[in-house]
Order: structure tokens, then C-alpha cells, then sequence
């Protein structure tokens, strides 16, 4: 049987991608992800904030700067070098020991100078940018569309200067999700990662304070992911990939039936560890054997072929039949 896929033009071995995390964050950690069976790993991602306050910390510490900005550039030259240089040098030393595609991850919430960075990257041989784009909804006197033409305008920078593949990681919190996904298919997005997962915060009653503790998905979590790669994966070119809550060949299997190219994993190995890999990939094989099935394209988006199930992804409340007036 074959469990091969390909996610913006790279031959993936299997539909088991690990997401940007911790786990991703150190050559030994992505070393045994690849030795267990992933297809690809997202490194963890670069922030923008981080280099950018890097750079007006150097700045304000002399006044001279004030006085002479080409030497303001030449300084915003060299932090921003010394920012990206330990990541630099992480993928050279991963693609160089590492067979499995190697997909840079960057936080970033404008559209400004940094995407000169990607060039970088793609020099230092990763296969594919993940922009993992943090733009908060949290003022009222910003307007839907802004922050839409925002992740619009920083994909066209970004395209600007990498001819590698270019991914966004999106969240949840949109107003129309149909509206940007197509947007950013249109505007040449290679993929598209949904959902983005972010913390989520809790209170201690006990220290009257907030903890962020929260920060592992459960399974329960996927189905909003489900809902939304079934409804967009036939309406868009660039391919989707599916994450939060995916914990076991099962949620694998879903969301390929969904329409996903493939999947993202972090909180289960982070609970079972990285060998886990290995275990969901037996259990995927497995599945398909007793099912029947040769290749993953047998299934992908088979869900969406039923003529009723359209309308079941589409329906925001649940109702149930009963013997009273829905019959």
C-alpha cells in the first residue's frame, strides 16, 4: 500500500508532518522525529518581534544613532544578521544529516523589512516557509478586512523574495474563514495549515492569577479543523493541511477523508513521546489493509463525495430528529 502524499510540491513519504514546537526547535529532537517515521518537520518558528526589539534595544542604548542613521542601518544590518544566524545555521546542519523536508517556520505579524529573511532561509536550504502570522483581533478600531489585507500583503512580500513554497498558518478567529482562505489561495499561498492553536488561558482561583498551562490540544479539538478543511479542500488550489487534535491514526484517517494532504502533529508527542510517530504509522497501515485501500488518494475527500455531506459540515447547530415538528 502506498501512504505517500505531496504538500506544495514535496514528496512526502507518509501524511505525518511535525509541527513547529519545542520538539522541533533542536537537532537532536529533529533527528529522532525523522528516525520515527515523520515525513517533514516545521522548524520552530523565528519571531519577528524578537529580532525587531532586538534591534531598537542596540538602538536606544546611544544617541549617536540619532545623529547618524547610516549607522542606524548598518546596526539594524547586523542585529537582524545575529538574529537569524543560530537558525541559519540549524537548517544547514538538519538538511545536511536529515532526509525528510525541512519547512522554516516565522511568527510574524507585518509586512515590513523581515521578509528580506526569507531569502536567507531558503539559501540555507529549507524547502518550504510556514509564515505563521500572528495578527490579534483584539482592537475594535481595526476592521475585519485590514487585518485580511494584512496576511495578503505579507504572503506577496514574502513570494517577493523565496521562489521555494510558501505556506500560512492560520488561526480560527476570522469573520468569514471561506472569505480568507480563498483570498490567500488566490494571492499564490502554496498551502494552507489549518487551525493555528493558540494559548489559552485559564485562572487559579486558589492565587487569584492567570496560568497558561493549557497549551496541549486534546483530540476533541480536531473537529473544527474537520469542519473546515471539508469545506474548503475541493474550493481551493493550494493544498491543506490539517492540524489541533490530531492524536492517532484515526484523526489522520479523518481528516484525509476530509480533504486534507496531509496532517500536523505536536501535543501527543509531547504525551507520548516521539516514538508515537512510528505507532500512529503502523496503525494508519494497518487500517488500510483491512479496509482495503492502496493509497491515500483512494480516500482523500472521499467524505465530500456523499451529496448530503455538504450540507452537514455547513450546519451550525445541531438538531436532532425527533417525532415533533423538524419531521
Amino acid at each position: 500500500m502506498n501512504i505517500s502524499t505531496r504538500y506544495m510540491g514535496l514528496e512526502l513519504k507518509n501524511p505525518i508532518i511535525v509541527s513547529s514546537s519545542r520538539l522541533t526547535g533542536s537537532y537532536d529532537k529533529i533527528v529522532e522525529c525523522a528516525k520515527n517515521g515523520a515525513a517533514a518537520i516545521v522548524l520552530k518558528s523565528l519571531f519577528e518581534e524578537q529580532i525587531i526589539s532586538d534591534i531598537d534595544a542596540k538602538l536606544q542604548d546611544n544617541e549617536m544613532y540619532f545623529w547618524y542613521p547610516e549607522a542606524t542601518k548598518f546596526v539594524k544590518g547586523i542585529s537582524k544578521d545575529h538574529g537569524v544566524n543560530e537558525y541559519i545555521k540549524l537548517i544547514k546542519k538538519v538538511k545536511d544529516n536529515v532526509d525528510i523536508p525541512v519547512i522554516a517556520s516565522i511568527n510574524c505579524n507585518t509586512s515590513q523589512e523581515w521578509p528580506a529573511f526569507a531569502s536567507e532561509l531558503e539559501k540555507a536550504g529549507a524547502d518550504a516557509i510556514e509564515l505563521n502570522i500572528a495578527i490579534f483581533p483584539f482592537d475594535e478600531n481595526v476592521e475585519s478586512k485590514d487585518i485580511e489585507n494584512l496576511y495578503i500583503e505579507i504572503l506577496k512580500e514574502v513570494k517577493l523574495h523565496v521562489s521555494i513554497p510558501v505556506s500560512i498558518k492560520l488561526g480560527s478567529c476570522f469573520t468569514n474563514i471561506s472569505r480568507i482562505v480563498t483570498l490567500l489561495d488566490v494571492a499564490g499561498a502554496d498551502g494552507l495549515v489549518l487551525f493555528n492553536r493558540f494559548f489559552r488561558p485559564d485562572i487559579d482561583i486558589e492565587k487569584g492569577k492567570l496560568i497558561f498551562d493549557n497549551y496541549l490540544s486534546e483530540p476533541s479539538e480536531m473537529t473544527q479543523s474537520l469542519r473546515w478543511v471539508g469545506l474548503m479542500a475541493s474550493k481551493v488550489k493550494c493544498d491543506i493541511v490539517a492540524s489541533t487534535g490530531i492524536h492517532d491514526y484515526q484523526g489522520v484517517v479523518k481528516q484525509i477523508m476530509a480533504g486534507a494532504t496531509a496532517t500536523t502533529v505536536c501535543s501527543v508527542l509531547y504525551k507520548k513521546g516521539i516514538p508515537y510517530i512510528k505507532e500512529m504509522l503502523s496503525d494508519l497501515e494497518n487500517w488500510m489493509q483491512t479496509n482495503n485501500i492502496k493509497s491515500l488518494d483512494g480516500i482523500r475527500g472521499k467524505i465530500n463525495l456523499g451529496k448530503d455531506n455538504s450540507a452537514e459540515f455547513e450546519r451550525v447547530q445541531f438538531m436532532r430528529k425527533t417525532t415533533g415538528i423538524f419531521n
